[in-house]
């Protein structure tokens, strides 16, 4: 199967996730979902076991991975608590999408790659999509006779 195929099916189950995920924070703590989470990932173990081998991997391979999961890890926990907090799903979700930017960041700092003039172009047109999409008008002040009087 072609890359781009996993790449669709992963923005598909993704944007599913990202609704699971609300729903979620709706009824349970975000730490709690990251435990319910993590037992989904349990769930796929066989299916992932079987077509792989662990025998041979160093200890850095090991460690690398296990930094990743504790990163994923923390990153799921801060999403759930941010969902938690109030935030609308139609917002938190696609924002925090905007984490390859990070990326883009780590690897030109750590990897040496640098992103060509069209690649910076998408860059700046992302960070100014989470701009958009986070902005919200503030709230029209009501005058005195429209606020709501407090019965004690």
């Amino acid at each position: 199967m072609h890359w781009m195929a996993y790449a669709g099916f992963a923005i598909v189950l993704w944007g599913v996730n990202g609704l699971f995920m609300k729903l979620g924070t709706n009824r349970v703590s975000a730490r709690s979902m990251v435990i319910w989470v993590t037992a989904g990932f349990v769930v796929l173990l066989p299916f992932l076991w079987s077509g792989t081998t662990l025998a041979g991997l160093s200890a850095s391979v090991i460690f690398v991975g296990l930094i990743a999961g504790t990163v994923n890890g923390l990153g799921n926990w801060a999403v759930f608590a941010c969902l938690e907090k109030g935030a609308k799903a139609s917002v938190a979700i696609p924002l925090t999408a905007l984490y390859p930017l990070w990326t883009i960041v780590l690897a030109t700092a750590f990897l040496k790659e640098r992103p060509t003039s069209l690649q910076w172009i998408g860059i700046a047109l992302a960070v100014a999509g989470g701009a958009m999409l986070s902005y919200e008008p503030a709230a029209a002040v009501a005058s005195p006779e429209e606020q709501p009087h407090c019965v004690q």
